[in-house]
């Protein structure tokens, strides 16, 4: 019966995730006061383990454990009852003990008892010298105990524990590198983060079989971590099936660990189905303590295991490089907004298109510029294929549209033509109501609709709907000029030219570059231009660096050419004077 007990005992003091886990000041401000209060130099929260007293907290002793045997706290374990030794050296059990040759006298434990009635350890106060203990300090000390029990029920109850794994969870993990950090100081420390799938894949299984097949995963892969890894201590459940596991640097192979733990997850069967699924990775992160940050530290070796994914290795080290171009790309992303309603960061500069036949700028490409506060001037190349893929590409689009119909204006009234083009994402098209917001915007500004031009790439162009293409229709139908920009790039640029509500076809600069020098190039420069123009289109050359790229397009007819041999992108100001020339 006491075996059978002692078993259920331990299962219930481990389930609780407590044993060499670090201090924590929750249960340190415990046995601090009892310290004060009982006026003696030693306090614990002393939990028995199978052969140990371990403490949780301690006051006045350095070591974090002693043998059981001969232990007075393994006595209020073993009998679940109040244990008081008024002098150790006067006691036939402990006057040989560890304690007593250690200069302990006196000793006080209260039991340490949970609901169900297993008895987990004591709330102890020690002193070196013999002494009695009145009922109320007895009392006292019960209510400690009481006290500290409390705080294991709640962290257990409330955000501590993950329910359905019964490891601890990310609140808990961070609160143990808070007190590792406070205990230890310093040292170098590994974290691993354990996924289980890609975000498709749980999307995909929360669908077919449902939360309670994921769950019961989540639990036996946990047990199955905890069970074979070294120091099961260190794992936690952080939801998602997604893990964390912590190493001590004591000159081990990291690398080998991440990969015998990616080892361990990808063999666990569960279930048929699921085991045909799950594609773990492991992502490993080094920190160090004296200036570790919980929150932080999950943040990037999840980009880690992100990396994994991304490059389709199953175990990965942190990488700072790559986690600096994600938090770039995310600091992008959340500052365009403030960006689009902030003066001055946002600007457009243009660059002028050369009409081979009349020698004049007509026309000029309106190029989005980004001045950003901390990190300086942003490329377009870099920020608007990001911004394209939010919901922000409407208000881009709408920022640009607006400041080109006013250049226009602005030009006009000056006694300059210049027609502007403005790229438009093929996200635009599949917008509700996008080329009347077009056409409403120029006739509220009183400027005519062949003043400006959108350009859209080719594959911008196929790959959207039906709606697309008739708003296409509707802004080509009212007389805005619409071109086909980085033609040739695609693989359906025959198939669906002739059905394009366009005027306008700019061949790529891959393949206008050096042509005077690419017999290649030549043949196919030639030929698209020669198809375009008996389509109806008029041809634009991108990409004409030199003067002479520019008079061998001219000998093939084509009708304007943009590039930094014509003029680089420029203010409105310089752009203005050209129409002079």
């Amino acid at each position: 019966m006491q075996k059978d007990y002692e078993s259920k005992r331990l299962a219930a003091l481990r389930q609780l995730n407590l044993l060499d886990t670090p201090p924590s000041e929750s249960f340190d401000r415990i046995t601090r006061l009892a310290s004060k209060l009982f006026d003696l130099p030693i306090a614990a929260v002393s939990l028995s383990d199978e052969d140990r007293q371990w403490f949780k907290s301690r006051v006045g002793v350095e070591h974090r454990e002693i043998p059981r045997f001969k232990a007075c706290c393994g006595e209020v374990s073993d009998t679940s009852g109040f244990v008081v030794v008024p002098d150790l050296l006067e006691s036939t059990m402990y006057q040989n003990s560890g304690l007593a040759e250690s200069g302990i006298r006196f000793y006080a434990g209260a039991p340490l008892t949970t609901q169900e009635g297993y008895t987990l350890g004591a709330m102890c106060v020690l002193g070196h010298e013999p002494r009695q203990i009145t009922d109320d300090e007895r009392a006292l000390l019960s209510d400690m105990a009481a006290m500290v029990m409390d705080q294991i029920e709640l962290q257990h109850a409330f955000g501590r524990l993950d329910p359905i794994t019964g490891l601890p969870n990310r609140n808990q993990f961070i609160e143990d590198i808070d007190d590792l950090r406070k205990d230890e100081g310093q040292g170098l420390w590994y974290a691993l983060h354990i996924d289980l799938f890609d975000e498709s894949q749980i999307r995909s299984l929360q669908r077919v079989v449902g939360l309670p097949s994921l769950d019961n995963m989540a639990h036996d892969v946990g047990r199955h971590l905890k069970s074979n890894l070294a120091h099961g201590d260190w794992l936690y459940y952080i939801g998602g099936c997604e893990y964390l596991y912590l190493v001590r640097n004591d000159d081990t192979h990291i690398d080998q660990i991440g990969s015998n733990i990616w080892r361990l997850v990808k063999d666990v069967v569960v279930s048929e189905s699921l085991s045909l699924l799950h594609t773990p990775v492991v992502g490993i992160a080094p920190f160090d303590l004296s200036n570790a940050n919980g929150a932080d530290i999950i943040r990037t070796v999840h980009s880690a295991s992100q990396d994994a994914r991304l490059k389709g290795e199953p175990v990965i080290l942190y990488s700072q490089q790559l986690d600096n171009e994600h938090r770039r790309r995310f600091t992008i992303l959340h500052d365009f907004r403030k960006a689009l309603e902030k003066p001055g960061e946002l600007y457009l500069q243009f660059q002028p298109r050369l009409n081979l036949s009349s020698g004049k700028c007509q026309s000029v490409e309106a190029l989005l510029r980004w001045q950003h506060p901390e990190l300086g001037e942003i490329s377009p190349a870099e920020f608007v294929p990001l911004i394209e893929n939010t919901s922000l590409v409407r208000e881009l689009t709408g920022w640009v549209l607006q400041h080109c119909i006013e250049q226009i204006k602005s030009w006009q009234e000056q006694g300059h033509e210049l027609q502007v083009a403005m790229n438009v994402s093929g996200n635009n098209l599949d917008e509700a109501g996008f080329a009347q917001h077009i056409l409403s915007a120029l006739h509220e500004a009183d400027v005519r609709t062949h003043w400006l031009e959108l350009e859209l790439t080719e594959s911008a162009i196929v790959s959207h709907s039906k709606q697309a293409m008739a708003q296409l229709t509707t802004l080509a139908d009212a007389g805005v000029s619409i071109a086909i920009d980085d033609f040739g790039t695609g693989y359906n640029s025959l198939t669906y030219l002739h059905d394009i509500p366009a005027h306008v076809v700019k061949i790529d600069r891959a393949f206008v570059f050096d042509i005077e020098k690419s017999h290649r190039n030549q043949a196919i420069v030639n030929a698209m231009i020669g198809m375009a123009q008996r389509l109806g289109y008029r041809v634009v050359a991108e990409g004409v660096e030199n003067k002479a790229s520019c008079d061998y397009l001219r000998e093939l007819g084509c009708d304007e050419i943009q590039g930094y041999w014509y003029s680089r992108p420029t203010s409105a100001d310089k752009c203005s004077t050209l129409t002079q020339t």
